[in-house]
């Protein structure tokens, strides 16, 4: 269980909201650029039909697979790609269960295969997390928000042709778990599965993949969600609801007799909520972490972490969609369009040491791409916005949450950063009011969800996107050049 936290350990408050977005990409020929705020796909432009063109900029498609959706969010290895579960839709599509896909040809990538375990078919929600170190695959069940019990281990060493590894404990019987989120330590001998509320966290030992035991468990805060853990597995940069708690899980990498798991910090700001993960990098030498805000146009945070009880607050990453002058615009333009509007949701890096490039998924806002070589001059140097499905239904789509979630209209995640913004004098009544203000309830699909990270391959990005599937994008090699030691990392 966890324990009192030690003496040096504190909260750290950053009050700071963010003004300042990041300068936009100069789109180069065969673009297809937004025309209005970086990052907004206008009411305009999803009543005209405009969005279901889609926007690029300094990226090509090369290829892809919509299958039945996206799920939430999906896995790469090698050249293969495996996408989400969401359930219980994914129990229509034939094959159920987690997608495999051989993208050995980029341009015609295809489902070679299923996953059907109690785990794959539950939904994996956030939870489908690949090990390169060990080739392991793995995720738990969560059929809506929260869940437990069921664990599957994949042998990927075929990456076609994965091999589940626990056919007793964790598929046939039930582990003691809950989970919304999870994912592997470095050395792929421990999974970590982190539950939303309240803020219940597991340690599952799959240093045995074939036998995994749950082998510490705790409570860490009032809600949970993704995380990053630093190299050698003893740090873990937990999401909570208003930025990270660092926990010092040293005892359960080591295998120490009674664990303890003791909070060393937590990072806390109003700059956007529902923290979604951390990725543990090193730049020029000092250790620094890269965290994305779900919700509340927080965007992209930078923490020097070199004393991890004395953060920096290094560099934000913000669109000019999510500025607070703009959360009016923000409002009018996602109304119609369900729960999420334009938010960061998974990153990766092009590797973890002096990373040259951020891609994230943005949600509503697409694949963004920047560079960060230099954290006191990061820009945006490409993004890819797929074409919406407007009309999409469940029955063609049962594996997307963006259709499950087009029962509503509101973009309800943002209201409370624009509570903020109209408390500060930061917006305009009459700048929310549009041609969709009434679409409260049944959105229309008018943009794409994009929520799983992407993967760098070369010039290369692996996507996953809630309604377009699993698409294969090119950067411009204007723009991007991959450095030799290129091995994408998501934390």
């Amino acid at each position: 269980m966890l324990v009192a936290a030690p003496a040096g350990a504190a909260n750290h408050y950053f009050p700071d909201i963010s003004e300042v977005a990041v300068p936009q990409a100069d789109c180069g020929p065969g673009s297809l650029p937004e025309p209005g705020l970086q990052g907004d796909v206008s009411a305009e432009d999803r009543l005209s039909g405009r969005s279901m063109r889609g926007y690029r900029c300094n990226i090509t498609r090369i290829g892809g697979v919509r299958g039945a959706g996206g799920g939430i969010v999906s896995a790469n290895f090698e050249h293969c790609s495996y996408t989400g579960s969401l359930f219980p839709g994914n129990n229509w599509v034939n094959p159920p269960g987690v997608q495999v896909i051989d993208a050995s040809d980029p341009s015609a990538p295809r489902v070679v295969g299923s996953l059907t375990d109690p785990a794959m078919r539950g939904g994996t929600w956030e939870t489908l997390k690949v090990n390169k170190e060990r080739k392991l695959l793995a995720a738990t069940s969560v059929p809506l928000l929260w869940g437990g019990g069921f664990f599957a281990v994949y042998d990927i060493s075929d990456c076609t042709r994965p091999k589940l590894l626990n056919t007793g404990p964790g598929t046939s019987t039930p582990l003691p778990f809950t989970s919304h989120e999870g994912g592997f330590s470095p050395d792929g001998r421990t999974y970590w599965a982190s539950g939303v509320f309240p803020g219940h966290l597991s340690a599952i030992d799959i240093a045995d993949p074939r036998s995994p035991r749950v082998i510490w468990q705790g409570l860490h805060s009032f809600l949970g969600h993704g995380f990053g853990m630093s190299p050698d597995g003893n740090r873990m940069y937990l999401s909570n609801m208003a930025g990270v708690t660092v926990l010092d899980v040293s005892d359960v990498q080591e295998r120490r007799p009674h664990p303890q798991v003791p909070h060393t910090a937590a990072y806390l700001w109003p700059d956007g909520q529902l923290n979604q993960h951390s990725i543990p990098i090193t730049y020029r030498g000092r250790p620094h972490i890269v965290t994305a805000d779900e919700a509340g146009s927080g965007g992209v945070k930078i923490f020097d972490v070199t004393r991890v009880n004395k953060p920096r607050y290094t560099a934000q990453i913000k669109l000019e969609i999510n500025l607070p002058e703009h959360l009016d615009t923000n409002l009018r333009s996602s109304t119609g369009g369900s729960l999420f509007s334009s938010n960061p949701h998974y990153c990766t890096v092009d590797r973890a040491t002096d990373p040259t490039a951020l891609a994230c998924g943005w949600e509503s806002s697409g694949i963004r791409v920047f560079d960060i070589r230099d954290f006191d001059r990061i820009r945006e140097i490409a993004y890819y916005n797929p074409p919406a499905r407007k009309g999409t239904t469940i029955a063609e789509s049962p594996n997307s949450p963006h259709v499950v979630g087009s029962l509503m209209g509101l973009p309800a995640v943002e209201f409370l950063s624009l509570g903020m913004s109209i408390a500060n004098g930061k917006v305009r009544l009459n700048e929310m009011v549009g041609p969709r203000s009434g679409m409260i309830v049944g959105g229309d699909m008018s943009t794409d969800w994009c929520m799983s990270p992407p993967e760098f391959r070369g010039n290369e990005l692996r996507v996953t996107c809630s309604d377009g599937g699993f698409q294969v994008l090119r950067l411009s090699p204007a723009v991007y050049t991959p450095p030799p030691d290129q091995n994408s990392s998501i934390g």
